[in-house]
């Protein structure tokens, strides 16, 4: 099933920094002496800043001002930035520069569709820009998975229809925003139990070799 593009979320898919979004947010949660575990985690997975913080939030027992969580969702990319600033070529997979360069050769255009507005500073940190045609991202999006509006973003920045372009995501509300959008949604990770994914991945080379055959 070869397709004109494959749009990639970044986290969970091409490079892992769930740790890092862990610990900067058990930190806030910490600060804030609000209960905070990988449970709780996992439900931000592909949700926005703010939203995310909305839901740390649900165990606050007093209320909290606009400001405040602005203060805090600040504090908290400071700290998670801290983290990335470590990251290296090294933690990308050989595994994934092959597929990315396999995709690219046979003329695939690539794109990043990630709700994160740390994507441009990931890519650069582990030499992944060189294999990305179009970046979408938290800095020119509204609304965060479910809603498609990055992935769309992303096919719009590729010049690529929809219905020509897979999604790759292992966050449910991802796979949900990809469905939404009338694209193909292939499901890694946790995204594999979304009971509307078109295509479950086990392993990134299965993804390329769908995009490609």
């Amino acid at each position: 099933m070869k397709f004109d593009a494959v749009i990639f979320d970044l986290d969970g898919v091409l490079v892992h920094t769930d740790k890092f979004h862990y610990l900067a947010w058990k930190s806030i949660a910490d600060d804030l002496g609000v209960y905070f575990d990988e449970t709780i985690n996992t439900r931000l997975r592909g949700v926005g800043r703010m939203d995310s913080l909305n839901i740390l939030l649900e165990c606050c027992d007093r209320p909290l001002s606009d400001a405040e969580k602005e203060g805090l969702a600040a504090v908290k990319n400071e700290r998670y930035r801290r983290y990335l600033s470590l990251m290296t070529p090294a933690d990308v997979t050989d595994e994934v520069r092959t597929g990315l360069s396999r995709i690219r050769a046979a003329g695939i255009k690539t794109a990043i569709g990630s709700v994160s507005k740390n994507a441009g500073y990931i890519l650069e940190k582990t030499d992944l820009v060189k294999y990305i045609d179009a970046v979408s991202d938290g800095n020119n999006i509204v609304n965060s998975k479910p809603d498609p509006e990055v992935f769309l973003k992303a096919a719009g920045f590729l010049g690529i229809a929809p219905s020509r372009a897979a999604v790759v995501e292992d966050a449910v509300a991802g796979i949900e925003a990809a469905v939404r959008g009338g694209f193909f949604a292939i499901a890694v990770g946790d995204a594999r139990n979304h009971p509307k994914a078109d295509f479950k991945a086990q392993s990134f080379t299965e993804i390329i070799n769908l995009a490609l055959y």
